[in-house]
């Protein structure tokens, strides 16, 4: 299944997206919500009337996570092309929900920075409780897969050896355009093509195969740290190809559109615009 959170008649729902790019409304204000549910997969495949597409607008993904777990150093190509050693365990930061915005909403570039890059990543999505889960558990325990960009404003970044300052700034993180459930995917969401595009130019592109950590190593480990409940993301880290790693450097301009896609799950673009100025 795939699984949105729409827009429609001025209110949200969660939403089964059909092959034909219909929506099926579902009685959850959004995804999130449907997932707290202990049979929220039956509850996502009954039937219902249908919106045609232009009927409804794709809305934030899960508004409210409980909690937006990201990993650093993820990909080989990245660490490489930073310069850092290949970490023993996986390198964990976290994003809060005003960072979240819509599968097509707008990248707002913060007036504090002026370099603001991209990192396209595979996002993890949890169906049910999770705590000290073996892989095998944690596989089960993954509700499925969405597309995640984790703009990052590179200077807030690096101004202490701690990722968060840089990596949550308000309305930044797209994610969407759906959850895939995990039965439409290879298993742990491996081999499929990510890429990001700026203005149509090709930025990364790599398979989920390259991934250091696998999801279920991810939801494992952090499982033995945390409860992982239904509804928080997960973001598995970027490949090769920031802005930061070229030489010269390239950062998001006002204006820019970013594509980020993954084969099998979907793509976002949002338009990049500068934060407006404070009244």
């Amino acid at each position: 299944m795939r699984l949105a959170t729409i827009k429609a008649d001025g209110r949200t729902t969660a939403a089964r997206l059909g092959s034909g790019g219909d929506a099926v409304p579902l009685p959850f204000s959004d995804v999130g919500a449907l997932l707290q549910a202990d049979d929220w997969r039956a509850r996502a495949a009954v039937d219902g009337p249908a919106l045609s597409p232009g009927r409804f607008d794709l809305a934030r993904l899960i508004p409210h996570p409980g909690k937006i777990i990201c990993l650093g150093l993820n990909y080989r190509s990245h660490i490489d092309e930073m310069g850092r050693d290949r970490p023993r365990y996986p390198t964990l930061f976290a994003k809060f929900s005003e960072s979240l915005i819509a599968p097509y909403g707008d990248i707002s570039l913060p007036r504090v920075s002026e370099e603001v890059d991209w990192e396209a990543e595979l996002g993890v999505i949890i169906g049910s409780v999770c705590r000290h889960a073996s892989e095998a558990e944690a596989l089960d325990a993954i509700a499925g897969y969405t597309v995640l960009n984790d703009i990052t404003v590179r200077d807030w970044q690096h101004r202490t050896r701690e990722f968060l300052s840089g990596k949550t700034f308000e309305s930044t993180t797209p994610v969407g355009p759906a959850l895939v459930t995990s039965d439409e995917l290879p298993e742990s969401a491996l081999g499929l093509t990510i890429e990001c595009k700026v203005d149509g130019v090709t930025m990364q592109r790599a398979s989920t195969a390259d991934l250091l950590f696998e999801p279920a190593h991810i939801v494992s480990y952090i499982s033995t740290i945390i409860t992982l409940r239904p509804g928080d993301i997960i973001a598995t880290g970027t490949p090769g190809g920031v802005g930061a790693g070229r030489t010269p450097k390239v950062f998001l301009k006002d204006g820019q559109t970013v594509e980020t896609s993954i084969e099998g799950i979907g793509l976002l673009s949002n338009r990049c615009r500068l934060e407006p100025a404070r009244s």
